[in-house]
């Protein structure tokens, strides 16, 4: 009991003691008060970082806002793109900006003091993907599967943090002791939602159909790729997105295949008795060696395309391409037009020189009878691409038909100019049997991508005018 009494003490003698502290805390305060005014209390506690994408899921030639909120003021600031392909690689860019006084950066309008590019590049993030160090050599990003997307997480980093080396380095190695602040994922699709694609395989046609949403008819686009073969499907999908049904064929490197010419003209019967298809409102589109094919198959008799795309792409061919059954000698059975820079990588500029193609192998264009957009790439280091240029305009002016010929030509531009917004391979595996051999594309991240942006806003409007109007 008197332990009791003695702790009940103890502990009203601490409580009046607390008391009397805070009533002298409050006369301060009150002194306070009557001198300077009423006392505001703060708190300390800032919102958090955030990164804003928008629109979060998008068409690969969308642009994308990114904006950063909250951050320190007038601190360094890393903005990093990253994916995985199909195939699980590991892409890559950064981006280092300065945040203004209110802690934003806007990736629309602020520049890039360096990282991956400099500049106010708004899509920059995108289109310099990379492949990170330690991943696979010569690899070139080009979507597989177009009914899904890319899925690219993009993050804001605390300082500015270096570009990792292209070579010597782990690829995760760069990656440690960083901050992350703000993340966010966006998605960006070659299929707009109602796109239909339909695998072909009938009457030696083997492509893929992409209608877009609605019950048609549709004006129409043959799709070809270069020498590479197989079946590629993602430049088809985004016209199909833009309104256009387009087929995207193989002409060679599949099986069952009777060959190109044959194949092609294959596929244009088929799209004129598609129901849901303007059978008189076709064009066909080339890159590379699929240049020269469209302009053989636009100058045949009987065909009439309403329009011909052309990207980097020759007038003919050195290898003689059959009229009777549509096939042709083997690409690389005669390599002396062949040439290697210093790390053993090939170029087959020389191949497509116009001096170097046999006259009756070259496409006849002063039959041509529609519209041609040839597009060029001056950095091209695997065709001839400003020499072809100059022979088919001299050869449409000197058959009277220069009206029809429009040339778009991009310094610092590649081989491979393509969708916009995706990043360019200046070289990528051709193939790895009998050896492993990596080709020459040519072209420098940033005027790549500005002509990539360019070239497919013109290439959307030459097909609204020749296949609509």
């Amino acid at each position: 009991m008197l332990r009791a009494r003695m702790c009940v003490s103890a502990l009203c003698h601490r409580s009046g003691t607390f008391v009397l502290r805070w009533v002298n805390i409050c006369r301060k305060i009150a002194c306070v008060q009557s001198a300077v005014g009423p006392v505001r209390w703060k708190t300390y506690c800032s919102p958090a970082p955030f990164l804003t994408a928008t629109p979060t899921r998008a068409l690969i030639d969308e642009p994308i806002t990114l904006e950063g909120h909250h951050l320190p003021p007038h601190s360094p600031i890393t903005v990093r793109a990253y994916m995985h392909n199909e195939d699980g690689d590991l892409w890559e860019a950064l981006s280092h900006y300065n945040t203004d006084e209110m802690g934003v950066v806007n990736m629309t309008t602020d520049e890039s003091v360096g990282g991956s590019y400099v500049g106010c590049e708004p899509m920059g993030l995108f289109w310099a993907l990379q492949p990170a160090p330690g991943e696979r050599e010569g690899l070139r990003l080009r979507k597989k599967n177009v009914e899904t997307p890319y899925s690219v997480q993009l993050s804001l980093l605390e300082g500015h943090i270096p570009v990792p080396p292209s070579e010597g380095s782990n690829k995760e190695q760069w990656q440690r002791g960083e901050q992350e602040l703000a993340a966010v994922t966006v998605e960006r699709w070659y299929m707009a939602p109602g796109v239909r694609r339909i695998e072909i395989r009938q009457n030696g046609v083997v492509g893929t159909l992409f209608l877009p949403p609605g019950p048609g008819p549709f004006p129409a686009m043959v799709d070809l790729w270069g020498m590479g073969g197989g079946l590629i499907e993602y430049r088809s999908a985004l016209f199909a997105s833009r309104g256009f049904a387009s087929l995207s064929l193989a002409y060679f490197g599949h099986k069952d295949i009777p060959g190109p010419l044959n194949t092609i003209n294959a596929a244009f019967q088929f799209l004129q008795d598609h129901p849901q298809v303007c059978g008189d409102r076709l064009g066909i589109i080339g890159l590379s060696f699929g240049v020269y094919l469209a302009l053989r198959i636009a100058t045949q008799i009987g065909v009439n395309p309403r329009c011909v795309i052309g990207v980097n792409g020759p007038i003919g061919s050195i290898n003689k391409l059959s009229d009777s059954d549509g096939q042709t000698e083997s690409f690389e059975g005669d390599q002396k037009h062949w040439s290697y820079d210093e790390q053993g990588y090939v170029s087959f500029r020389e191949v497509s020189m116009p001096n170097n193609i046999p006259p009756e192998n070259k496409a006849k264009v002063e039959n041509l009878c529609c519209p041609l957009l040839y597009i060029v790439g001056e950095d091209d280091l695997s065709c001839a691409a400003i020499e072809n240029a100059d022979e088919i305009e001299k050869k449409l002016k000197d058959a009277g038909r220069s009206h029809l010929f429009t040339r778009l030509s991009y310094l610092g531009a590649g081989h491979l100019i393509e969708p916009p917004y995706t990043p360019n391979a200046r070289s990528s595996m051709w193939t790895t049997r009998p050896k492993k051999l990596i080709t020459l594309w040519g072209g420098h991240l940033a005027p790549h991508a500005a002509a990539q942006e360019d070239a497919w806003k013109r290439t959307l409007e030459f097909m609204e005018r020749h296949l609509r109007g």
